[in-house]
């Protein structure tokens, strides 16, 4: 079995944009050689990888090599960028979690553009739990992960923040100093929004609760209009405070809860030299 970078690249590329034509456009080549390239790549695999018709979703098989070919082009991104000369220049794959990428990476980015101009990051948001299985899988080359225990080597710390209640402005909890788990559960607690919800157990764990809640979303968009109905409150990073709705506040909790930051590269392989550029420039 032969198969080739290039063949790589347009299946992982056809995977991300969902059909040839968007994976032509983010490789700069015409559709015809991103078909061929995938289907030189299915004889050498021996099935089909994509399904043809509609989005371009793997098929059982494809799904099983993606995070391999993924890996391999992290990898050899890597090595073509060692071999480049000194001036950091490129693409970087960057993750982070809803309120990192709203509350945080825009100042990152501000900065990122002064220190290193020819450098395009680009952001992937996920949640807490994807982020070190994309970094090690080589998805991306870089996340902001949350909590990592130990902080990995060459990581750097980057912002800690701590655990507040949203609630409506109109709410009576509004005017508390600092509400407790038990203040939030009368009202119905929604969990989970925009990849909060282990810090969320982490509080009933620290006051000795069984964790529970209301209601169980995965999108703080979700839950934000939940909270904006009346149908419940619920506990967010203080960086998610410039996503909040104008009719929703954040108030301090009586238990308080910080969370850490790390800007970080894989821990299973070489960092991509450009992660390590966005690292040493922070």
């Amino acid at each position: 079995m032969t198969v080739s970078v290039p063949q790589l690249r347009a299946f992982v590329a056809t995977v991300d944009a969902g059909s040839f034509t968007g994976a032509a456009t983010a490789l700069g080549v015409g559709q015809s050689a991103v078909s061929h390239a995938v289907a030189g790549l299915e004889r050498e695999v021996g099935g089909p990888v994509v399904r043809r018709g509609g989005a371009a979703a793997t098929t059982p098989l494809g799904d099983r090599l993606l995070a391999h070919a993924r890996s391999v082009l992290a990898s050899v991104d890597a090595l073509e960028a060692v071999v480049r000369p000194a001036t950091a220049r490129g693409t970087v794959r960057l993750a982070a979690v809803p309120t990192v990428c709203q509350g945080l990476l825009p100042r990152l980015r501000e900065l990122w553009a002064v220190t290193l101009p020819d450098v395009d990051v680009q952001v992937y948001e996920g949640d807490d739990d994807e982020m070190p299985e994309w970094l090690e899988a080589g998805t991306v080359d870089a996340a902001v992960l949350v909590d990592p225990t130990p902080v990995p080597d060459g990581g750097v710390v980057v912002a800690q923040d701590e655990m507040a209640a949203v609630v409506r402005r109109d709410h009576p909890l509004a005017d508390l100093p600092a509400p407790t788990l038990d203040d939030l559960h009368e009202d119905g607690l929604v969990a989970g929004g925009g990849g909060c919800e282990y810090q969320i157990q982490k509080l009933h764990e620290l006051d000795g609760q069984p964790f529970r809640y209301a209601h169980r979303v995965r999108e703080m968009s979700t839950m934000f209009g939940m909270i904006e109905r009346g149908e419940g409150v619920s506990i967010v990073p203080t960086l998610g405070r410039v996503m909040l709705p104008p009719d929703l506040v954040m108030v301090p909790m009586a238990r308080r809860l910080e969370r850490t930051l790390v800007l970080s590269g894989p821990s299973s392989r070489a960092w991509h030299p450009l992660a390590r550029a966005l690292v040493d420039a922070v």
